[in-house]
């Protein structure tokens, strides 16, 4: 029998107070737990965006960033990117910055809610090989600007995640994907 993935529950100060199955924290009032996010780019600066698989239970077929994930308890979180770039689109990523240590936010779609601290990471992936979607886990990828992106993201109408439409407004706000962009080369 397969062991149950743990996410890390979370104090309102954001510190560890225990773990519980990740099947049974994504309900309709879900506890503070931990998580991440992680925007990949190729050598020509474009963001790898993902639709994520339909039959994902929180937040299934919409459009976000690269990578999220939770990581395992005593997982350092940039091991947890790792792991799941790895898994979810077989990359493995260079230059991984920690770009918005505290990013928390609260979101629900049909009944499923996400309450997470999610610190949110920059890295870049080669152009070669071409990343390879988990069918469970991604629908769809493809290469966009940043700006675009941006643009896109910040529409009324976008159908992408709630947390990559706050993600890339304090990623904007802070200048940090340019910076990154820049420091990286």
């Amino acid at each position: 029998m397969p062991q149950p993935e743990l996410v890390v529950l979370l104090a309102q100060d954001g510190s560890p107070i225990g773990t519980a199955d990740k099947a049974t924290v994504h309900a309709g009032r879900t506890p503070l737990h931990l998580a991440f996010s992680c925007y990949a780019f190729n050598p020509a600066d474009q963001l790898l965006v993902t639709r994520r698989a339909l039959g994902k239970r929180t937040f299934p077929g919409v459009w976000t960033n690269t990578c999220c994930g939770h990581p395992r308890p005593d997982e350092p979180v940039a091991d947890a990117v790792r792991r799941r770039l790895s898994y979810e689109l077989r990359l493995v990523p260079h230059a991984l910055t920690l770009a918005l240590p505290d990013f928390r936010y609260r979101a629900s779609m049909a009944g499923i809610e996400e309450n997470e601290v999610c610190p949110v990471y920059l890295c870049r992936v080669a152009a070669e090989p071409a990343p390879q979607p988990r069918p469970g886990e991604v629908a769809e990828v493809f290469w966009q600007s940043w700006p675009d992106y941006l643009a896109e993201a910040d529409r009324p109408d976008a159908a992408h995640s709630p947390w990559t439409r706050a993600q890339v407004r304090e990623l904007a706000r802070h200048g940090a994907v340019e910076r990154f962009l820049a420091d990286s080369r």
